[in-house]
């Protein structure tokens, strides 16, 4: 390096020196890490590794489409192995759909990196930009789609403590902090060990290498201005720099000592107002797979039969008398309000069992449409509080645009016709206010929210995971539980039909939990608590300051690039007499 060409380095990250293609594989690689943070695997630590690669790529990117490109094969190489359930028994075509669906918000990440990166103090701003395109994913279309977010890969790690903060978000963001500031650390490292990565000078030949594969003169002009926002985000070589790199490493053994700090301050297992005792019952299917309820009534006497072994083991002494059942979504798909022996058979268990049911059913509307419901059963009064499930799965429960859908598959006759239901999701078993969310509707931040806000002491997830096999599927729900947990500062009880069933603590443990495609009685006494947490008490509002700042930090950057333009233009500006 000359001594002269100082201030016309561009750094623009160890990556920007390689192929296309070598920070194409970087990028993917960064979306398998990503994948591997996520359960079974308790691999949670690999997710600030991943976007640490994958802000080192977007950030070197050359052009805006570049890092929408590097970003979109990064989410590919997350979504496609994450989601292969949603195609286990209808074809590739969904779960490709969705992927690259999905993937198309990491490349907007990957867009906002390329433009936010340039700014000072980029590691927070591309933090921010990740929550922004994750609340994006999780908004739209027909409603978002949640999973995958960076939370749900956190249950086993040192960061879920701050969920009770800020909820999922929170700790999505802190994972993503963490990730581009360990890519601060690497680019100041480089930087001290002397590796100048894409080091050009701002001469005319400079600019013209700089420019190479690109129209001579506005390539130039505008690589010019990227050297300037360059040279004023990372700051000079030397003191600067290292202060630089050393504020991003103490941020990094911040947010760790934060989250294993915060864990102190969750409430014990047993720490609550007064204790009740749930019985979640998995009765199991006849078989899985979109079929597993085709024998419906082997469905329903599987949880009753179980629900009736439970009661004979309380009278043996085995386990105790449980103040509420909960049974799983779809435990009973005959209707049992129209069905009277449907009817007589759940409220002959809740009889026997002693205590009200939590009964998953599927009731028939009058024109035709389904709902999805949760109802409490008791043997002397039948049905009673229900939450009809508010957040319905879109091409599963219900199909938009059934039509043009039909046109590319046979299955789009077999999706669903749920409508949404009302109500604050809560509902009222043995003197206990439960809040409810079912199956999908727990991915989402707004799930719990109103029944947290109508005093809800207790939180239950029925499910039914028989649709997806053996798959990774039920255990990524199960970790998103957890965090709900954590979140809310509530036990929460899982109840599936075919595994996982589970009793959470409110610290997000496991404190049991069944196995796959086994009949099981999980019995515990639980904590009931009115507290309510941080995350509870500040809803949404986390999320959307962030999204908020995101699009400022955009308008930022755009006002800084047209300033940094200005001198440029002006020099090559044609004179007129």
């Amino acid at each position: 390096m000359k001594q002269g060409d100082g201030p016309a380095i561009r750094w623009t990250g160890g990556l920007a020196r390689y192929p296309v293609v070598v920070r194409s594989v970087a990028a993917v690689f960064a979306g398998v890490l990503l994948f591997g943070s996520f359960p079974p695997r308790p691999w949670w630590f690999l997710a600030p590794a991943g976007i640490a690669l994958l802000t080192l790529v977007v950030r070197s990117a050359p052009r805006l489409r570049a890092g929408f490109g590097y970003g979109f094969l990064a989410g590919l190489g997350f979504f496609l192995p994450l989601l292969p359930w949603t195609g286990i028994y209808v074809g590739p075509l969904p779960w490709l759909a969705l992927s690259t669906a999905c993937a198309g918000y990491l490349g907007l990440f990957g867009v906002l990196g390329r433009i936010l990166g340039r700014l000072p103090a980029w590691p927070l701003w591309l933090a921010l930009a990740w929550t922004a395109a994750e609340w994006g994913r999780s908004s739209f279309p027909f409603g978002g789609f949640p999973w995958g977010r960076l939370a749900f890969g956190q249950a086993d790690g040192w960061f879920l403590p701050l969920a009770a903060y800020g909820g999922a978000p929170l700790v999505g963001f802190v994972v993503a902090l963490s990730g581009t500031c360990g890519a601060a650390v690497v680019l100041g490292l480089l930087r001290q060990a002397g590796t100048r990565p894409a080091a050009v000078s701002a001469g005319p030949r400079g600019a013209a290498s700089r420019a190479a594969g690109s129209t001579a003169a506005g390539s130039a002009e505008e690589t010019g201005a990227d050297s300037r926002a360059d040279s004023a985000s990372d700051g000079a070589a030397g003191r600067g720099g290292r202060v630089a790199t050393a504020a991003a490493a103490a941020t990094c053994v911040l947010l760790a000592a934060a989250g294993l700090g915060l864990g102190a301050t969750l409430p014990g297992p047993l720490a609550g107002d007064r204790t009740i005792t749930v019985a979640a019952i998995q009765g199991s299917v006849p078989r899985l797979g979109l079929d597993f309820n085709a024998q419906r009534r082997a469905v329903l006497d599987n949880h009753v039969r179980r629900t009736e072994q439970l009661a004979d083991e309380v009278a043996s002494g085995l386990f105790p008398a449980p103040d509420v059942v909960v049974w799983p979504e779809n435990s009973s798909d005959i209707d049992p309000l129209r069905n009277s022996d449907a009817a007589a058979l759940i409220a002959g268990a809740a009889r026997r069992i002693s205590a009200p049911i939590l009964v998953g059913a599927v009731l028939v509307n009058g024109d035709g449409t389904t709902t999805n419901s949760v109802m409490v059963w008791t043997a002397e009064s039948g049905p009673g509080d229900r939450h009809d499930k508010k957040i319905v799965q879109p091409f599963g429960e219900y199909l938009p645009m059934r039509g043009f859908f039909r046109l590319f598959s046979d299955y789009a006759d077999r999706a669903g016709y749920f409508v949404p239901g009302h109500g604050d999701g809560t509902i009222r078993a043995a003197g206990t206010e439960i809040g409810v969310a079912t199956c999908y509707e727990v991915a989402f931040d707004r799930a719990f929210r109103d029944s947290l806000h109508s005093g809800a002491q207790l939180l239950a997830v029925p499910t039914n995971n028989a649709t997806f096999g053996d798959s990774e599927m039920t255990y990524q729900q199960l970790a998103m539980s957890r965090v709900r947990a954590v979140e809310h500062g509530r036990s929460l009880v899982v109840a599936a039909t075919s595994g996982v069933s589970a009793l959470i603590a409110a610290d997000g443990t496991v404190r049991q939990e069944s196995a796959l495609f086994t009949p099981e009685a999980l019995v515990a006494e639980v904590p009931l608590r009115d507290s309510r947490t941080p995350a509870t008490v500040l809803g949404p509002w986390p999320e959307l300051v962030a999204v908020f700042v995101t699009a400022a930090g955009v308008v930022l950057s755009i006002v800084r690039r047209r300033v940094a333009h200005g001198p440029a233009e002006t020099a090559t500006a044609p004179v007129s007499g």
